[in-house]
């Protein structure tokens, strides 16, 4: 139970957030970009912190579930519902497909062959102008439908992105308590180590990385239809970065540190533009003195000081 208090209090705060903030652009808007990009952020997390492995190319990805969604319902009239389920079923595929080739190789070698997969799709997004639009991308995707209801507002994205983003966070706890999270984490401490214990690594590595596609791809497709256009400038190489960049900067192998990452990323933005010209001097001033000051992360640093001082109260009061 102590292990979802975190969970709880999120939810918490979640529901209570448009009913304190009613219409507020933070909220509904802003929130919800930061709720896509938590989801995110925990599906990379549980590929690099868990096990310990890099990808530079996960925005392909988002890339490949948000544009099944956007040619399939545009080009083709099918279904949102279906169009999400033909993007989820060629993600799975892709990834199966590179994911023990790819897999073989470790640090350097690994980033290079994730950046390189997601510069091709990126590549192809972008020359495949027939189906894809090109470099304008395409418009008037369809809105979806839960039942009756038609998600066309954002308050209405803001409960549908807020159910997934808490889903995914209680399956990323869940499964680090698991048999396979065990696994992952002999996995992280030592490939060698893990082996000799008896774990199929190059099986459990192919798992939590197609595991992962799949969560990305489907909160691609969502992000297509709440958007109403994509274009491929939305799942290149930078995206890829900084979808790193909210998992180191919360601290890997934790999920809340990569709720923190992507939260503080999000947001973070909107506060910067008073600076104009300066924003993104100020934006990587920031991401250094983390990552300098702070490696294990933000929020694994703080909660580790959090606990620190606890017990160091708790052994004074017992003297």
């Amino acid at each position: 139970m102590r292990r979802l208090s975190g969970f709880f209090g999120l939810a918490a705060v979640l529901a209570a957030l448009p009913f304190l903030f009613p219409d507020n652009y933070y909220v509904t808007v802003v929130g919800t970009t930061a709720m896509i990009h938590v989801i995110l952020a925990v599906a990379l997390n549980l590929f690099m912190g868990y096990a310990g492995q890099i990808s530079l190319g996960h925005a392909a990805f988002f890339g490949i579930g948000a544009y099944a969604s956007a040619v399939l319902t545009t080009r083709y009239g099918l279904n949102p519902w279906l169009a999400l389920g033909a993007g989820l079923v060629a993600t799975y595929l892709v990834s199966l497909a590179i994911s023990r080739p790819i897999l073989r190789l470790k640090g350097h070698y690994l980033a290079m062959a994730t950046l390189g997969f997601g510069i091709i799709v990126h590549i192809f997004l972008v020359q495949a102008d027939t189906v894809t639009g090109g470099p304008d991308g395409l418009s008037g995707i369809p809105p979806m439908s839960l039942g009756p209801v038609v998600l066309d507002t954002d308050m209405e994205w803001y409960w549908t992105m807020g159910g997934l983003m808490l889903a995914t966070i209680l399956f990323s706890l869940n499964l680090s308590v698991s048999r396979m999270g065990r696994a992952l984490f002999a996995i992280h401490g030592s490939e060698v180590a893990a082996q000799t214990m008896g774990i199929d690594t190059p099986k459990v590595k192919s798992q939590v990385f197609i595991i992962s596609a799949l969560i990305t791809s489907l909160t691609g497709s969502l992000f297509a239809h709440q958007q109403s256009f994509v274009s491929p400038d939305s799942f290149g190489f930078f995206f890829s970065v900084e979808l790193v960049t909210m998992v180191v900067l919360g601290g890997m192998g934790s999920t809340f540190g990569a709720v923190v990452g992507a939260v503080l990323l999000s947001f973070l933005p909107e506060f910067l533009t008073v600076f104009e010209d300066y924003e993104v001097m100020i934006y990587g001033a920031i991401l250094m003195s983390i990552m300098i000051f702070l490696p294990s992360g933000l929020f694994v640093a703080v909660a580790g000081f959090a606990s620190r001082r606890l017990a160091a109260g708790r052994e004074r009061r017992r003297c």
